[in-house]
């Protein structure tokens, strides 16, 4: 087997071939051989565009989102992101939005999922590890639990999701567990929610996503928070446009010093 360099050449060398073919029988005329000219400008109608994207899977996406500004609005929807998320696994609903968009890329193996246990008199970590065929390890490690006394002080346990048969045709939320301190996407197999624990639970990740966009923010431009919000408020939240705003302040101010 060759190195990576001769596998490119094997596969360029057709292509290059076919190229020559092109320029060599159009070498009267002055035409330009490019995308452009066919039809790729459809691939920039943000229609045809979601048509094509929503059939990817997670990693085809995230690449897709590289291409240019257009397609990284569309890759970046979030029925298209979860649509991907769910394939793989044949989920019917994801309800909730993640803190991060990492979380969608993180689809590739079961961690990402965890089944809802509330806990009840006599549940202890080695009777649900036996209930649900997982190890106790991998339960303390979700649960960020260092010792078993810490199921006294929790409401529920998340229980790792050990076979994906488990998840087809299921309904998952998108939390983030106080005591896991992870964003994981939950099944409750006895249904769904209280709707009082869930409002809290987007409540508390709301907040935390907004603290985390601040702070990158405030970084990025090496102000404090209130300036920060200020931009963040002008781009209706975006980042980039928060950073080009304040780029264009400083541009503005530099330009009238020297005035």
């Amino acid at each position: 087997m060759g190195c990576c360099g001769e596998e490119e050449e094997e596969i360029l060398q057709p292509l290059q071939q076919q190229t020559q073919t092109i320029q060599s029988s159009s070498s009267s005329s002055d035409i330009i051989i490019s995308p452009m000219n066919s039809n790729f400008e459809a691939l920039f109608c943000k229609d045809i565009l979601r048509t094509i994207l929503e059939k990817l899977p997670v990693a085809d996406l995230a690449r897709s989102a590289c291409v240019c500004r257009l397609w990284s609005s569309v890759a970046s929807d979030r029925d298209i992101q979860a649509r991907a998320f769910m394939a793989p696994w044949k989920l019917n609903h994801l309800i909730g939005n993640p803190t991060s968009s990492s979380f969608w890329r993180d689809n590739n193996s079961l961690t990402r999922f965890a089944i809802s246990h509330p806990l009840g008199r006599g549940d202890t970590v080695t009777s649900l590890a036996l209930k649900y065929s997982v190890q106790v390890t991998d339960i303390k490690r979700l649960n960020n639990m260092m010792s078993d006394h810490g199921i006294h002080s929790r409401d529920r346990l998340l229980i790792p999701v050990n076979r994906p048969d488990i998840l087809i045709g299921g309904t998952c939320y998108v939390e983030l567990d106080a005591h896991a301190k992870r964003e994981v996407a939950v099944l409750y197999p006895q249904g769904s929610p209280d709707k009082m624990a869930t409002n809290v639970l987007n409540k508390v990740a709301s907040e935390r996503g907004k603290r985390r966009l601040i702070d990158s923010v405030r970084r990025s431009m090496h102000v404090d928070d209130a300036t920060a919000q200020y931009y963040l408020s002008l781009s209706n939240g975006d980042p980039r446009g928060a950073l080009m705003e304040f780029s264009e302040d400083i541009t503005w101010e530099r330009q009238m010093r020297f005035n």
